[in-house]
């Protein structure tokens, strides 16, 4: 019997990436998976993995950007099962021109709605059935972006994440009264279909130094299964080769050979100069 055995854990952009992982991590550890996404085949293929492995999977499409949507799935979930135990508020994206240079309004809009207004949205739906049971975990995917403003990840993007972070902090100070605990996972580069977007596209062997999915489906098991009585209110998972610590050692050791080489310029010149000197 796994950990979560008879709870319910609601997974929003389940298709695919890291919430593919945490749903399958979760249940494996028991839970009955409530899948969300906007396209409904990536959840059957995996909700079909999950029934495969012997857990129970149910499938919800919906676009999480329309409040109308999350509150009717949320009532789906609570007329089914009667409760959520989990929320894995994973859904999220980005676009291809992010820098203010190229963002419009309509831009803006896609990424506040997909990142910040549908974890609103999940997370108000769900609290009223965690707080009849005076339990419940919201586990909600921010960003490294979310912690530090990156033009990488483009301004609204890390505006977004941002208001996440907050978002999550907010929740335990209102509701730890009731029971309620809330986590917000920032991972750093993660291996996910979100990299298809970047600006400059990311090497295959580039995708293989990152976090996986895997690896932070795992961490959001743990997190899920931590006793009531114990919030890990912020985690950051990065990968061990972090390309931004790379770029600023090279930046490092470019500005050393730089130093270097103008330095043997000038003792160059100076020893010129007193060879000249010597001749006279």
């Amino acid at each position: 019997m796994g950990k979560l055995t008879g709870k319910v854990a609601w997974v929003t952009g389940a298709g695919s990436g890291i919430g593919e992982a945490a749903a399958i991590a979760l249940s494996a550890e028991g839970a009955a998976v409530v899948l969300t996404g906007r396209r409904k085949e990536p959840l059957d293929t995996v909700a079909a993995a999950i029934r495969q492995a012997g857990g129970t999977a149910v499938v919800k499409p919906g676009d999480l950007m329309k409040a109308s949507a999350v509150s009717r799935i949320a009532a789906d979930i609570d007329k089914r099962f009667g409760r959520c135990d989990i929320l894995v508020n994973n859904a999220g994206l980005n676009i291809v021109e992010r820098s203010w240079a190229q963002l419009s309004p309509a831009g803006v809009e896609q990424v506040i709605d997909g990142n910040l207004s549908s974890a609103f949205y999940c997370s108000t739906a769900v609290l009223p059935m965690m707080r009849k049971r005076r339990d419940g975990v919201l586990i909600h995917t921010s960003s490294m972006a979310g912690r530090q403003a990156s033009l990488l990840s483009g301004p609204v993007y890390s505006a977004a994440k941002h208001g996440v972070v907050a978002m999550s902090h907010t929740i335990n100070m209102e509701e730890c009264v009731n029971g309620i605990r809330s986590c917000v996972v920032c991972p750093g580069e993660v291996a996910t279909p979100i990299l298809d977007k970047r600006p400059i596209p990311i090497t295959p062997e580039e995708r293989a130094r990152m976090a996986q999915s895997e690896d932070v489906g795992d961490l959001i098991r743990y997190i899920a299964c931590l006793p009531p009585h114990v919030v890990i209110n912020e985690v950051l998972i990065n990968p061990t080769w972090n390309r931004g610590y790379v770029a600023s050692l090279q930046r490092s050791a470019d500005e050393k050979a730089a130093k270097a080489k103008a330095m043997a310029k000038v003792k160059a010149k100076s020893r010129a100069k007193a060879k000249v000197g010597k001749r006279k």
